[in-house]
């Protein structure tokens, strides 16, 4: 178990890369694949008739521990992630775009896309139980410490592809107003998943002869596995191997979209429509809501597993040590296969439920953003996503709550944006991004990162082409 927190931890910080993936990009006017991945309804606004997105990027980092700098300087990571009193949060990320089209037909848009995703989550992990467990071996506290939580604590990795359909349609194209809506039908591939969950936790860690022990401690335990990750924990080739398994789950998103539009009612009401369709994304408001990822997946593998456990750390007949558990046990474990295995070879678990099916719910969030021309070529957008669901669920993929604000200069085949959040994990971080033409690199940290001691990390880039 030192290894599963302690490499988790190594493999987030030194990532140096929470959840809004592609901040600052997916508001812009210049709409396209990215933007439907936020609001299937933005399609019918693209600027051309067809898109092809060769690929897209993004990988993000944000905890609640460790700075930037603190990477930077010679300060002991592992023991600035579990100091204080506050719960250690972490989130390490990836969205990575496969080839996708988008192509808008008078007032149908449709689109499909392909897209793997990867997730590694710490959620709550009380920092005086994450120190005894990294340093079971050299534990320096003395005296008893007494733990009592009421939530879940969790570690969480997940790995899954998706294709995505998306069909949208116009209602309302008058001078003045654009009204659409539409619908993403994604076909999800489960590839791999790994949880631990403890909850209600309660017990006291000893210090005997340098060696932390739980003792005489309880908790509701959950350790569930499939594929790859049931094996190793943290390796990154174990993520990325396991992207894209067999269809068995599916999802959607459904959203909608309004614009005020100033000055195309300047064009006559009689007009080439070529030379109508430049002036179409020529809005003074854009505004837009949708939910995202309703819907879930059931992981299915040779070795899946889920099951729930009573935790009691009492002495038994297999281990009659009155100290309770020796964390120094977990120093050579890998995943959770083995963490499982050494517990019921202790005697400290009794099976209250299992389970072969793994069934997981997809990180559902409201979406809502506006964006406003404030002068010719200069717009500020906002952008609200709230999660749906508890991340403390140990059948839930975890979601951020995020407010971002975005001024940026729109040149038509240049712009330049300044994303600027908010985000629940990592608090305010500020970044820049640019577009030239199909090309993007931005990132919605690299401001904060360079000027203070910003705990979220992250970069993307990509390239698409818009034609006809």
């Amino acid at each position: 178990m030192k290894k599963v927190i302690f490499l988790v931890a190594i493999f987030a910080c030194t990532l140096s890369m929470a959840q809004e993936h592609f901040t600052g990009l997916t508001n812009s006017s210049r709409v396209g694949v990215l933007t439907v991945g936020n609001n299937p309804a933005e399609i019918l606004n693209m600027s051309n008739r067809f898109e092809f997105n060769l690929f897209g990027m993004s990988v993000n980092s944000a905890n609640n521990k460790v700075g930037f700098k603190d990477i930077t300087s010679d300060k002991n990571i592992e023991d600035l992630i579990f100091t204080g009193s506050e719960p250690v949060n972490m989130r390490v990320n990836a969205e990575i775009y496969g080839p996708s089209v988008a192509v808008n037909l008078k007032k149908w848009g449709f689109g499909l896309y392909t897209k793997a995703n990867l997730k590694l989550d710490i959620i709550d992990v009380d920092t005086k139980l994450g120190d005894a467990i990294n340093n079971a071996n050299a534990y320096s506290i003395l005296s008893m410490t007494s733990i009592k939580n009421d939530y879940n604590q969790r570690l969480s990795g997940t790995v899954w592809g998706e294709v995505g359909i998306t069909a949208a349609r116009n209602f309302v194209n008058s001078l003045h107003h654009k009204f659409n809506a539409g619908v993403t039908f994604k076909i999800l591939m489960p590839g791999a998943y790994a949880n631990m969950g403890l909850d209600k936790f309660n017990g006291t860690i000893t210090n005997s002869g340098g060696t932390a022990y739980l003792t005489n401690t309880q908790a509701n335990m959950n350790i569930a596995y499939s594929g790859n990750l049931a094996n190793n924990f943290s390796n990154v080739s174990d993520y990325t191997s396991s992207i894209f398994g067999n269809i068995n789950g599916f999802a959607g998103d459904l959203g909608i979209n309004y614009q005020y539009k100033k000055d195309s009612a300047l064009i006559p009401d009689k007009i080439e429509e070529k030379v109508r369709n430049k002036y179409k994304n020529k809005y003074l408001l854009n505004l837009g809501l949708s939910v995202k990822n309703i819907g879930s997946m059931t992981f299915k593998d040779n070795n899946n597993s889920t099951t729930n456990y009573a935790l009691n750390t009492q002495p038994n007949a297999l281990n009659p040590n009155p100290l309770g558990l020796d964390l120094s046990l977990f120093e050579n474990a890998d995943g959770l296969k083995d963490v499982e295995n050494i517990l019921l070879q202790n005697g400290y678990l009794t099976k209250v439920s299992s389970n072969r099916e793994l069934k997981v719910k997809l990180p559902t969030t409201i979406n809502a953003y506006a964006d406003v021309k404030v002068i010719s070529k200069l717009y500020v957008s906002a952008y609200w996503q709230q999660k749906v669901n508890k991340d403390s669920e140990n059948d839930q993929i975890t979601a951020q709550n995020i407010f971002t604000v975005t001024p940026r200069i729109n040149l038509g085949f240049f712009e330049a944006y300044v994303p600027l959040s908010n985000t629940e994990v990592a608090g305010f971080t500020g970044g820049f991004g640019i577009r030239l033409g199909g090309f993007y690199i931005g990132s919605g940290s690299i401001l904060t990162a360079l000027t203070s001691d910003t705990k979220q990390a992250d970069i993307y880039t990509g390239f698409r082409w818009a034609f006809l």
